[in-house]
């Protein structure tokens, strides 16, 4: 597991060769940035604290990438898409705040920074930041979760969890783990803080393409909820659900899904 704790600053002396060290230090940049916007703002006006966050840390993932890969295309929740992009062999694919209704919230971690880059047709790297955990993880070496507990924990959003899941949790007799972001639910499985993570309730491509990333470094297996592989950089973005659980409760996930 990568752990970074940089100012934007240092990006500046990144080795230009290294996407997977160029990933992590913009995540854990834009995660820093996020923090300071977070100070600055202050909690008072919710809508304030999280436009103001898109587009800071939108900003910067923006400005670093086209000064460290200009001839690369960027896909990001945050700006308008770039049509050029499905004819290119490298695509980054960003969520600059995955989260904007935790990071509003005072005291709540459950955020995150997503950047990844697409190469010829995969995911080739990833890095999720978790700036109110101070965490960054990222390709190429992540960590494998540590044992499982007797008892399965399922993660689900804290405010709609699909029915999907609920399912899945009975037939396991598995805890909910509530979350919030994307991001923030997958690093869960990854840290081995829950164990399976289910979600039919519509997402995009920067919802998931990081943290799918470090999920299979991890080890982790990650697939669509009827067992068939995520694909990325489509002409619509739009991917509308995903598992991401530990191998050996894969088999067993996938029956009671399908």
């Amino acid at each position: 597991m990568t752990q970074i704790r940089q100012p934007a600053d240092s990006l500046d002396d990144l080795a230009p060769e290294d996407d997977h060290a160029v990933a992590a230090a913009l995540a854990t940049a834009a995660g820093g940035r996020l923090l300071e916007i977070r100070a600055e703002v202050g909690f008072g006006d919710a809508a304030a604290l999280r436009c103001a966050g898109d587009a800071g840390a939108q900003i910067l993932l923006a400005s670093q990438l086209a000064r460290l890969r200009p001839d690369d295309a960027v896909l990001s929740e945050e700006a308008r898409d770039d049509p050029t992009r499905l004819a290119r062999s490298r695509v980054w694919i960003i969520d600059p705040l995955d989260g904007t209704r935790e990071f509003s919230e005072d005291g709540r971690s459950d955020w995150a920074v997503h950047v990844a880059l697409w190469v010829d047709g995969e995911l080739a790297v990833g890095a999720v930041a978790l700036p109110g955990r101070g965490i960054t993880l990222a390709t190429p070496a992540v960590e494998a979760p540590p044992p499982a507990p007797d008892q399965p924990r399922v993660v689900v959003s804290r405010t709609r969890p699909p029915a999907e899941a609920s399912a899945v949790a009975a037939a396991l007799a598995a805890v909910l783990v509530p979350l919030g972001s994307a991001g923030a639910k997958v690093s869960a499985v990854v840290l081995g803080d829950a164990d399976v993570y289910v979600h039919s309730g519509g997402q995009y491509e920067w919802d998931s393409a990081a943290p799918v990333a470090v999920a299979r470094a991890a080890g982790l297996h990650t697939s669509r909820i009827d067992g068939s592989r995520l694909i990325y950089n489509q002409a619509d973005p739009y991917l509308p659900d995903l598992l991401i659980c530990r191998p050996e409760l894969a088999e067993d996930v996938l029956a009671i899904l399908n």
